[in-house]
């Protein structure tokens, strides 16, 4: 039997699809995307097809997370590309919705996590995580899946959908994911595309500044403060590397600690020439433990 995977186009085409399956009993694994994927999300579908009876994944570029000097135009794009990587995973499904029927004439309404979308990213992005929050929410509503599943390197965009889906007492579950990286430790990312062949070698800085971190964590160094210098350090040995910031935060609240107990969380948001990149990295005791035996 040759599998085809579905291609689904119209909210009530999605909604009959999902639904028909809750009516079974069966489980659904969702994979938001804004495309040109990866083996980041990759890894996100093949976790979700592990756990699940089916798994859907939606592309969708949305405009509601880009300011009005980001790069929604420029977003790279390649359909037919991302549709042979998702059924090669085995993804029993792609929702394509169009712009017009997420956002109809009219849409007035957004969702805002307060107090979790302050820091880092929404400080030097205004507005970002209420179009992300927004969107989230729409594709749950439409697609009502048992589990959803984000990657931990957007660590701040995670934190704020486990926020929503409590707050709002949503019936999902979300499965946090490691993030996936290069060979040389670069976190995978769709913008990773735009760097030259130069700056790819110099985005290497980010995930290299958070093992320095990590080694200060192992050292048990409780000053926040030598924690960013020594990351800012590390970024300053490249030419084309601009921070736009560096922070040691709460796991869980995001907000800046001055003194590390047992656990932080090392965030960077860096631009390599014209891209901006971000990277995070957790240290608790357990953790680190666990990475040394």
């Amino acid at each position: 039997m040759v599998f085809v995977m579905e291609r689904l186009t119209a909210v009530s085409d999605m909604k009959a699809w999902s639904r028909a399956l809750l009516k079974q009993s069966r489980t659904i694994g969702f994979v938001p995307t804004m495309g040109y994927l990866h083996e980041g999300h990759l890894a996100l579908m093949r976790r979700a097809r592990a756990e699940n009876d089916r798994v859907l994944v939606s592309i969708f570029v949305n405009p509601t997370q880009f300011g009005p000097s980001e790069d929604l135009n420029r977003y790279p794009r390649d359909l037919e590309g991302d549709a042979k990587k998702c059924s090669d995973v085995g993804v029993d499904a792609l929702f394509l919705p169009e712009a017009s029927q997420v956002y109809p004439p009219g849409f007035q309404t957004y969702v805002d996590v307060e107090e979790v979308s302050r820091p880092l990213c929404g400080a030097s992005r205004p507005g970002h995580f209420r179009g992300v929050a927004t969107i989230v929410l729409k594709l749950f509503n439409i697609v009502a899946p048992t589990r959803a599943y984000f990657g931990e390197k957007d660590r701040q965009q995670l934190r704020v959908i486990m926020a929503m889906a409590v707050d709002l007492d949503l019936d999902v579950e979300i499965v946090p994911c490691e993030t996936v990286r290069e060979a040389d430790g670069l976190a995978m990312s769709s913008r990773n595309a735009y760097l030259s062949p130069d700056q790819r070698k110099q985005a290497v800085c980010l995930h290299q500044a958070l093992l320095e971190a990590a080694g200060l964590f192992d050292k048990g160094e409780r000053n926040a403060d030598r924690y960013v210098r020594t990351m800012s350090q590390r970024i300053a040995q490249e030419p084309d590397a601009g921070v736009d910031y560096i922070s040691l935060v709460h796991p869980e609240t995001l907000q800046a600690l001055t003194d590390v107990d047992d656990a932080a969380v090392a965030a960077l948001a860096v631009k390599i020439g014209d891209t901006r990149l971000i990277d995070n990295m957790l240290f608790n005791h357990r953790s680190r433990k666990i990475q040394q035996t």
